[in-house]
């Protein structure tokens, strides 16, 4: 049995053997003409998880003549930013040779480390690449930003998720040795939730189970069977995402701490970003405590604020603190309510002109 996982081995080397975002890596679209002709600037690909963002840009790394670089913001830093631009300035200066940075999950950079990346992306010393799931209005800083382009990467298409099935039992050496029949593709399509690398590795448990038998079925009662094995408690695009962050707020509301708690770290568990939850909190503060406890205001924009700089594991002692303050807050939705009446009478039909007492008067004769 292979060690290296079925969506690395099977993972696109060249634009022919890429699935999905036609708009992007189509005959003549941006990314497909900067690959061929080795021309590329600084840009960064948003999409959801398992839609191509590290592919593309490990099919540059197999193309380019530009020395490549790959980094994880997780566990990467500024210390690693810095190396690779000092390696940057060495291949301009004696080589003659560009210089490409991969940063995938650039959004879990904080604002200094992504500082640190400004001057090079800048001067050109270094050609930026940003993976992200999260949006770059919120997650990247405007400089950087603004020095980089944004491509948008859509969701697979089934059509799409059919040909990677399709080429996947094809082409890789460990499952055509197997004969492998009746594979409910729409089932798996479903439940991996448009993730390419989500489906593959329900594709290669399935087989795996199975691998003892003379023939090898992936229906609905098997992939239902890896699913429960894999004990998959929180998936950041499907449904089980939104019900825990309801659960979360409703506790938040709810007055129960606990079980805020036991929510949070449900989703952390399960990889979300702690900014999101943050941000949750942020809405939470002002609509349902909102002048009941005016600092709750204060202390959620504290605690985004403090976990952008801190970033995780420590991030979780912040979110807690925020967590229980908020559980234990009066509530009032009074604000809430009120700007909601506000917006219903603005919309209605005619509009009330404003009374002169209420107007601008800037010469003696208005007032």
């Amino acid at each position: 049995m292979p060690q290296v996982p079925l969506a690395e081995r099977i993972r696109p080397k060249t634009l022919s053997e890429f699935r999905g975002q036609k708009k992007l890596v189509g005959p003549g679209k941006p990314i497909s003409l900067m690959i061929e002709n080795d021309a590329l600037s600084s840009f960064i690909l948003w999409g959801p998880p398992g839609t191509g963002k590290t592919t593309l840009a490990k099919i540059i790394s197999e193309t380019t003549q530009s020395e490549f670089h790959q980094l994880n913001a997780v566990d990467a830093g500024v210390k690693e930013v810095r190396a690779t631009i000092a390696t940057a300035k060495i291949n301009k200066e004696s080589f003659k040779k560009r210089t490409i940075l991969f940063i995938d999950e650039i959004h879990r950079f904080n604002k200094a480390q992504q500082d640190a990346l400004l001057s090079a992306v800048e001067s050109g010393l270094i050609i930026l690449i940003g993976a992200t799931t999260e949006n770059p209005s919120f997650e990247v800083i405007p400089a950087l930003r603004s020095r980089a382009r944004v491509y948008v990467l859509d969701e697979l298409t089934k059509q799409d998720l059919i040909e990677i099935i399709d080429f996947t039992i094809s082409n890789d050496e460990f499952l055509k040795s197997f004969e492998i029949n009746n594979i409910e593709k729409e089932y798996l399509i479903y439940v991996s939730g448009g993730d390419a690398r989500t489906l593959l590795n329900i594709l290669e448990s399935a087989v795996v189970q199975q691998m003892n038998s003379k023939e090898i079925i992936i229906d609905k009662k098997n992939i239902d069977n890896i699913l429960q094995q894999k004990n998959v408690l929180y998936d950041k695009n499907g449904e089980e995402h939104y019900n825990i962050i309801s659960a979360f707020i409703k506790s938040l509301r709810g007055s129960d701490p606990d079980a805020a708690l036991y929510w949070m770290a449900r989703m952390l568990e399960g990889g979300e970003d702690p900014k999101f939850i943050a941000r949750r909190m942020l809405v939470l503060a002002s609509e349902d405590i909102g002048n009941a406890s005016p600092n709750a205001l204060v202390i959620a924009e504290a605690t985004f604020s403090a976990i952008e700089k801190i970033g995780m594991p420590e991030a979780r002692i912040i979110l807690a603190q925020c967590v229980t303050y908020l559980a234990s807050q009066p509530k009032s939705n009074a604000s809430y309510s009120a700007i909601e009446s506000a917006y219903e009478d603005a919309r209605k039909g005619e509009q009330e002109p404003v009374p002169l007492h209420l107007r601008n008067a800037p010469t003696k004769l208005m007032k």
